[in-house]
């Protein structure tokens, strides 16, 4: 089995910013256990600009690029995932999904390092990249490790923390966790932003339960509020005093 772990650097931080840089890191089986094969990583010249706070995270200018590197599109992406791989994995795979369509990677299925890493180390102080890796104790080679936040590099210790990861899951489990719609505590957006889920008003959960482009953590969780809702009405109702 062969895990492609892949990372990316991007001009800005929406669906409409282009793929600057990427970088990925094949984990194989090795006897028992897992190895991080070498990292593969390539610079794309963007058509547009670079937002100064993408450049404030992975410090990619434009003097980094020339006439002579190519733009990024799914058939550079075909070209550099050419190799066969089983799963894609990324730190924060909904970002990385975001810009890698399935027909880049001929419909792979994806482990998000993050949600697996919730799950295996919930007692971390952190589940960042570089929390992770130092929490964890990674002695990783400089040279492949660092700068962090570019892709090779990040691709390298995101790799390595799989590693660390598959000594206490399988690759079946992190599947079925990334699969899950992740768990939000509070409503992350809108007028009741940062409140319980408990506390809007049904009309509002009703509306963000029928958002067909709704983020589907966000549905799931609307609609989870609603059924509990409705579960507890009637014994709400056989609790209540008797009006009559």
């Amino acid at each position: 089995m062969r895990l492609r772990v892949v990372d990316l650097e991007t001009t800005g931080g929406d669906r409409t910013s282009e793929i600057l840089e990427v970088g990925f890191v094949d984990v194989v089986r090795e006897g028992d256990g897992w190895r991080a094969l070498p990292p593969v990583s390539r610079l794309f010249r963007p058509r547009g600009e670079i937002s100064v706070h993408a450049m404030a995270v992975h410090h990619l200018t434009p003097e980094d690029f020339c006439d002579a590197d190519p733009h990024c599109d799914e058939y550079a992406l075909r070209a550099m995932f050419a190799d066969p791989a089983d799963v894609m994995v990324a730190h924060n795979a909904q970002f990385e999904r975001a810009f890698i369509a399935d027909t880049a990677t001929g419909g792979l299925p994806w482990i998000c390092t993050v949600r697996a890493a919730k799950v295996v180390w919930p007692q971390a102080p952190g589940h960042s990249n570089q929390v992770l890796r130092y929490w964890r104790g990674l002695r990783l080679d400089r040279s492949l490790a660092n700068p962090a936040h570019r892709a090779g590099p990040d691709a390298w210790v995101t790799a390595h923390l799989l590693i660390e990861m598959l000594a206490e899951a399988s690759v079946d489990q992190m599947l079925e966790w990334t699969r899950q719609p992740r768990r939000l505590d509070r409503i992350p957006f809108g007028k009741h932003r940062g409140r319980a889920w408990s506390e809007p008003p049904d009309d509002y959960l009703r509306w963000m339960a029928a958002q067909a482009e709704m983020d589907a953590a966000v549905v799931a969780a609307a609609r989870q509020e609603l059924e509990r809702r409705a579960s507890a009405s009637p014994a709400a109702l056989a609790e209540a005093p008797d009006a009559g």
